[in-house]
This record gives C-alpha cells, sequence and structure tokens, in this order.
C-alpha cells in the first residue's frame, strides 16, 4: 500500500493536503510513515494494525493515460 500511495500522489492522483492530513494522523498514532498507505487503507484496523486487510480500487489521469490500481 506504501509504495502504491505513493505511486498515486506523484502522479497527482491524490492532493498534497490529503497527504498532509493522513501524515498527521499517522502521527498522531505513532505510525508517520504510514501516511501513503493509508491512501489505500480505510479501515480503522488496517490503520491500527499497519497491514493492508481489504483490496482497494484508485482510478486517476495523468496527461498520457488512465490509471486503475487494483
Amino acid at each position: 500500500s506504501t509504495s502504491t500511495g505513493h505511486l498515486i500522489y506523484k502522479c497527482g492522483g491524490i492532493d498534497k493536503r490529503t497527504i498532509e492530513k493522513f501524515e498527521k494522523e499517522a502521527q498522531e498514532m505513532g505510525k508517520g510513515s504510514f501516511k501513503y498507505a493509508w491512501v489505500l487503507d480505510k479501515l480503522k484496523a488496517e490503520r491500527e494494525r499497519g497491514i493492508t486487510i481489504d483490496i482497494a480500487l484508485w482510478k486517476f489521469a495523468t496527461a498520457k493515460y488512465n490509471v486503475t490500481v487494483i
């Protein structure tokens, strides 16, 4: 989830403000490095335990491609 979340952010699929929000929430839980994982990890249990439990789907577009991440 971390690598995929970082890719989504770098390609413009999620804005900086949202990543900053995830970073703040992650730091409050003592998991500051998990900010990119939280792009896809939405369940409370995933965030508390630091593991991916459920699949996630994310769509975004770049100037050249439409991307779907599963």
